[in-house]
């Protein structure tokens, strides 16, 4: 039973905010390392961690001091003048993931925007591609936003029906399956191939394992970018710094968003060497935001924290535990488990068409806050400062929540 006060909270949401979104019925005030808390103080688990955008926990204090400290001083010039962070930026995230450039943006859909960009400003300056021919190929079940040329690539009827006419130059292949993407890339005008190496949205699937090393073969063989979309996979979430690391594959672009700021604030990074990021030249593409000395702060501390407090392999140990005694669980409405480190997903087996939706209801009730995906599929993403004892004592709340559905 929702309370007056939150009622009056989710009244004002619906008379005055649009709505395109759904969200469960609680109303947040509070966020500190794994918990929540709502208008009325009560504490919930976080296991979706705004979409792994707060892998470092909620208001993690050493990305809060970075923030304050900078917010003091200087918080945007735009790039009409240089500011002092942004070259020691620059110098930190390339060596830090070893590239030789960055390109600063805010959302990760401006950064998915950017690298397709890059793409086909490279694949017509060095590649040879004829003027407005550059095709673009991404896996069915990708997501990395609703921007128009995100929604373009959708296969998703709720991101796209309503919204056309579409981008073009746009191509599309199943996930996980190197035969289609072969043919694809051999297509001359074929300028990138842009995939999650774990589709997210699309419910946590894993693809077989050594295909983002085959990705990245044929991508080199057909003279092709690899764009890796790393904005939910990166940054520590699936036991390695990037997923690409568990096949040992570089991309030729990388894009990261989310926990580049530990969600304190909209932060994304394009990546990418000189012989493709230096084709773009003053003028070309840009962003007001992108690279703010607040921004640059935040995420250096940001990346700095994953590092220093082992967040990887944290979640490598415990998303192997988390797996295990969900299966330990036994229930009859688990109908599979699966997941990389701490971002993992259940598909539930039951008749009722939202039977998803009422096993998170449930959750909520009883401490822990996650959301489907997909009707019925149920992510389960944890900050990556969860400890065992928390881990443990939020499966007993997902094993007692399942009985719903009994």
């Amino acid at each position: 039973m929702l309370s007056d006060k939150t009622r009056s909270f989710l009244a004002l949401e619906e008379q005055y905010g649009a709505h395109n979104y759904h969200p469960l019925p609680v109303v947040l005030e509070k966020g500190e390392g794994v918990f929540l808390f709502d208008v009325e103080g009560k504490k919930y688990f976080d296991f979706l961690s705004g979409y792994s955008a707060v892998n470092q926990g909620h208001c993690h204090p050493r990305i809060v001091a970075a923030l304050t400290e900078q917010a003091k001083k200087l918080t945007l010039t735009s790039r009409a003048f240089h500011n002092n962070l942004l070259g020691e930026y620059g110098q930190f995230i390339t060596r830090y993931f070893g590239y030789d450039k960055v390109l600063p943006m805010n959302t990760g859909v401006e950064g998915g925007e950017t690298a397709i960009k890059l793409a086909r400003r490279w694949a017509y300056t060095q590649k040879g591609i004829a003027e407005n021919q550059a095709r673009i190929v991404f896996a069915e079940g990708n997501f990395w936003g609703r921007t128009l040329a995100a929604i373009s690539s959708s296969t998703d009827p709720s991101s796209y029906e309503g919204f056309g006419p579409f981008m073009p130059g746009f191509d599309l292949v199943p996930y996980n399956d190197t035969a289609a993407l072969e043919k694809a890339l051999s297509d001359k005008n074929t300028a990138a191939f842009m995939v999650e190496p774990i589709q997210g949205e699309a419910g946590v699937v894993v693809p077989d394992e050594g295909y983002l090393r085959t990705v990245r073969e044929l991508c080199t063989r057909y003279q092709v970018l690899f764009i890796a979309d790393e904005i939910q996979t990166g940054l520590a979430r699936t036991g390695k710094m990037l997923a690409c690391d568990h096949e040992q594959v570089r991309p030729d672009i990388l894009i990261l968003g989310k926990a580049l700021s530990g969600g304190l604030l909209p932060v994304s990074a394009v990546l990418a060497d000189d012989a493709v990021m230096l084709n773009i030249k003053p003028g070309e593409h840009g962003s007001t935001y992108g690279g703010n000395p607040l921004a640059c702060a935040v995420a250096m501390a940001a990346l700095t924290v994953l590092k220093e407090e082992h967040m990887a392999a944290n979640a490598a140990v415990l998303g192997e535990v988390f797996r295990k005694e969900l299966a330990s669980i036994g229930s009859p409405h688990i109908e599979t488990i699966r997941g990389k480190g701490l971002l993992n997903a259940i598909i539930i087996r039951h008749p009722k068409e939202d039977a998803a939706m009422d096993i998170c209801m449930e959750l909520m009730q009883n401490g822990l806050l996650a959301k489907p995906t997909h009707g019925d599929k149920i992510r389960f993403a944890p900050p990556l400062v969860i400890n065992r004892e928390q881990l443990l004592e939020s499966v007993a709340i997902i094993s007692r929540s399942l009985r719903i559905l009994d």
